[in-house]
């Protein structure tokens, strides 16, 4: 399905300046106060400060993201959605750059649905605190980026990769409506940026998984296959901060007691989804953060839970349809899975791979190169049956 694609608008912004004064009278106050909290946090990080190569780049786009959001902020998406919510291409022109917002609308009402304020959305992504940088073990070319509290994740994306995101968004929107506990990793934005008359780049912007990272000791990323899926540990008391994959994880189970059948369902519903839409190559991300012994067990928050686990499901699906389940007391609940003793983070993200021409010239080549191993590049179907098998094999 293609996206429809309807003329762009082109407005001035406000300059970068001005969004740097409205951001940083709202943060001044706990500047301080946050950089000494979350110091421990960040270790792994880089602050992306003055003298860092990819600073400039990232100062426009804090100036940029602060700008967007507020024409939502000043203009939001009322009555119900229509085609043109995921076709509207919004271009703002400010001093040296261009940054693009496509789809504004949807993704504004995709913000409000998981109650997420504008207001909190705009102070983490302008220009209130410098971007974070982590070496990531992806083998792709993107660039990762997180918020200065870490709740935001942005990653920059080839423009085939943004076509196929948009083209899928009206039914991915509809999944999580249907499913509004899903996995899926939930995508707040895309965007574009162009410097003076050079070539535009894109960007997606979505919910961190891990976070709040404060107590998390391991991460990983998994496809369900072994060919370059093992990355080498960091020495003991290293501060770098890895994200391991499959064949680092053997021999390790994930223990999740009762909720062990939702998950294996929603994996379930969210990989058939994905593979309706010819997608590959995503990846299930997990991290591990052992309990507390008063986090363990049913608390005294059930009747909170529960609330919260009904708030905001606006779908005709019934329940047991829909595969709700409690949530926890907890910022990011929607990814985050308590088992009898560790709290897991859980989310599949990399969603915009489609299985074209080219996948499946690398499939052709790759059975040549690995024959009797398994590797990433194989057919939907294959593919999220294999994750599922995965994660049936791999949790108690």
């Amino acid at each position: 399905m293609a996206a429809p694609s309807p003329g762009p608008r082109e407005v001035l912004a406000p300059s970068p300046e001005a969004g740097h004064r409205a951001a940083t009278s709202s943060s001044g106050r706990r500047g301080l106060l946050w950089r000494l909290r979350d110091k421990q946090s960040r270790l792994g990080l880089f602050e992306i400060g003055p003298g860092h190569e990819l600073h400039q780049l990232t100062c426009m786009m804090q100036a940029g993201l602060w700008a967007a959001t507020q024409v939502s902020m000043d203009h939001p998406p009322t009555g119900l959605p229509t085609e043109e919510d995921f076709s509207e291409v919004l271009t703002q022109v400010h001093e040296g750059f261009e940054l693009g917002t496509l789809a504004g609308p949807a993704f504004a009402r995709l913000r409000r649905s998981l109650g997420l304020a504008e207001e909190d959305y705009q102070a983490a992504l302008g220009p209130g605190g410098p971007y974070l940088q982590f070496l990531s073990t992806s083998k792709s070319k993107a660039s990762f980026f997180l918020s200065h509290d870490q709740r935001f994740f942005l990653k920059t994306l080839r423009r085939r990769e943004v076509r196929a995101l948009l083209a899928h968004l009206p039914r991915y929107v509809q999944h999580l409506q249907r499913h509004p506990h899903s996995l899926l990793a939930r995508l707040l934005g895309v965007h574009s940026l162009r410097v003076a008359r050079g070539k535009k780049k894109y960007f997606i912007i979505m919910q961190s998984v891990f976070y709040p990272t404060g107590r998390i000791s391991e991460r990983y990323d998994i496809k369900g296959c072994e060919v370059s899926r093992w990355v080498e540990p960091a020495p003991e008391g290293s501060p770098f901060v890895l994200v391991l994959k499959d064949l680092n994880f053997q021999g390790k189970t994930i223990n999740l007691g009762p909720q062990r059948s939702w998950l294996l369902r929603q994996m379930e519903l969210d990989t058939a989804f994905l593979r309706e839409l010819n997608v590959l190559d995503y990846s299930l991300l997990m991290a591990f953060q052992r309990l507390h012994e008063d986090e363990r067990g049913p608390g005294s928050s059930l009747i909170f839970r529960t609330a919260r686990s009904m708030r905001g499901v606006q779908s005709l699906e019934e329940p047991e349809a829909q595969n709700r389940r409690l949530l926890p007391d907890a910022p990011n609940a929607l990814h985050i899975l308590d088992g009898p003793e560790q709290r897991y983070f859980l989310g599949l993200v990399d969603l915009a791979t489609v299985y074209g021409l080219r996948k499946r010239l690398e499939h052709l080549w790759k059975t040549l190169r690995y024959p009797g191993r398994t590797f990433s590049t194989v057919s939907p179907t294959r593919y999220a049956r294999r994750l599922c098998q995965w994660v049936e094999a791999h949790t108690e």
